[in-house]
């Protein structure tokens, strides 16, 4: 029996430090990176357009990044239109940076570059 708990004890405490594990984020710089590696070959992107698109995406992943961290001081949710303008605005600032053609493809792959949710419920019986 001594055994039995020990043994669920074990995997309860495996299966925690694993799903947090999952949960951290990664940086700004991490995130920047994946887009631009994303991005980079798909639009043909120059070292100035590469330069530019750097600093768009930092800045919007730092303030996306400060208003969940606001939201969760205040024990608010982040609120949803904030985060749609905050991705209006970067995206104004890219149709700037990018040919038409590029500004189009890049809206064809931006769901890609989304983080992907896993979902968490178990099916099953």
């Amino acid at each position: 029996m001594k055994t039995k708990i020990t043994m669920l004890l074990a995997l309860l405490f495996a299966v925690t430090m694993g799903a947090s594990a999952q949960m951290q984020r990664r940086t700004v710089e991490e995130r920047v990176q994946s887009v631009m590696d994303k991005i980079t070959d798909t639009l043909k992107l120059d070292q100035t357009q590469q330069d530019k698109t750097k600093t768009v995406f930092t800045d919007y992943y730092t303030a996306q990044d400060k208003m969940r961290e606001d939201a969760r001081a205040s024990g608010n949710r982040p609120d949803r239109s904030e985060f749609e303008k905050m991705m209006n605005d970067r995206d104004d600032k890219l149709k700037a940076i990018f040919t038409d053609d590029q500004f189009k493809k890049y809206k064809d792959i931006e769901p890609s570059l989304r983080p992907q949710r896993r979902n968490m419920q178990s099916s099953g019986s």
